[in-house]
């Protein structure tokens, strides 16, 4: 099946694109392109050798990957991000998940590919489910799967973008579900739960990952926390009116990408949000619908990594 512009040639192409910009571009050489791609030193020269048959390589990188390149560059600059990867656009549908859901899957997949046991920790949400839909069946007994938070609603019933079990199922690790509401019914609530002994090395996992991959909620009345059905409507205008912009793992925070004093967080039951100085933590998001809440995690250094599409990275280059 084919989805959008992704399908086996483009991604051929995308592959040998990429090799062929870090080769003619930016000096690499091909055991560098190896590391870099996660692939073998006889598979990077058939990219670069592929480059130059597809005449992608002229005097500057002739594919749509080129610019993705360059917008990645300008966006690590601004934001002095650890890891950036901006994939293709569909013009048709700018807010499509399946180019950086697999963008996102080969990023995970590099780190379970590590012989030494890691520790990926896992926001929730749309843009996370699709990207475990895309990592390939693995064996990785070595590793360790952290939710950051709760994977139940109020009513005890599963919350359906957890993407934790998912992807602990789909590469053989043992995962850290944390059994807890999203939201407790007050801090009283919210201390007791805590105090399990469960939880407390639940968090204290997630707060030691090495690797956090999140995706990033909007505010108003289409955000993930109204439709989930966490935040009533009204609830959610007051927010917004008192400088509410996004939420990662329904943490609320302002346009500064601070996270905000106010009742819907005296009462969130996800793992603090990591220092972002400290470890790898990247967001992935698309949609113009989620620009603002973007800029602000990105602003306020929440993240230190992106996974997104053209059309998010002009975007977020486009506003001062």
């Amino acid at each position: 099946m084919t989805v959008g512009r992704f399908t086996p040639e483009t991604t051929r192409l995308d592959d040998a694109a990429r090799a062929g910009w870090l080769y003619y571009v930016a000096g690499n050489t091909q055991d560098e392109i190896a590391r870099k791609l996660g692939v073998s030193r006889q598979t990077a020269q058939r990219l670069v050798a592929t480059a130059v048959s597809e005449r992608l390589v002229k005097v500057r990188l002739d594919h749509p990957i080129g610019r993705c390149m360059d917008l990645a560059g300008a966006l690590t600059e601004r934001f002095g991000l650890r890891m950036c990867e901006i994939v293709p656009s569909d013009p048709e549908a700018p807010g499509l998940l399946t180019g950086a859901a697999i963008a996102a899957a080969a990023e995970l997949e590099r780190v379970l590919k590590s012989d030494g046991p890691k520790i990926i920790a896992l926001g929730t949400g749309r843009a996370l489910k699709a990207t475990v839909e895309q990592l390939p069946r693995m064996s990785c007994p070595q590793h360790r799967i952290v939710s950051l938070l709760g994977n139940m609603m109020s009513d005890g019933s599963a919350t359906p973008y957890n993407a934790t079990i998912a992807m602990a199922e789909r590469v053989g690790a043992t995962h850290y579900p944390y059994p807890l509401p999203v939201l407790a019914r007050d801090h009283g609530e919210l201390a007791v739960l805590h105090a399990q002994e469960a939880v407390r090395n639940t968090i204290a996992l997630g707060q030691k990952a090495d690797l956090t991959l999140v995706g990033i909620g909007q505010m108003g009345r289409s955000a993930p926390l109204v439709v989930d059905g966490f935040v009533p409507p009204q609830e959610m205008d007051a927010l917004v009116a008192a400088g509410a912009t996004g939420e990662i793992t329904s943490w609320i925070f302002d346009g500064t990408g601070h996270v905000i004093d106010c009742e819907v967080n005296s009462r969130v039951a996800s793992v603090p949000l990591p220092k972002a100085a400290e470890r790898l933590v990247i967001a992935v998001a698309v949609g113009d619908v989620k620009r603002p809440a973007l800029a602000a995690a990105l602003h306020g250094r929440l993240v230190n990594g992106l996974i997104t599409n053209e059309a998010m990275a002009e975007g977020l280059l486009a506003a001062r």
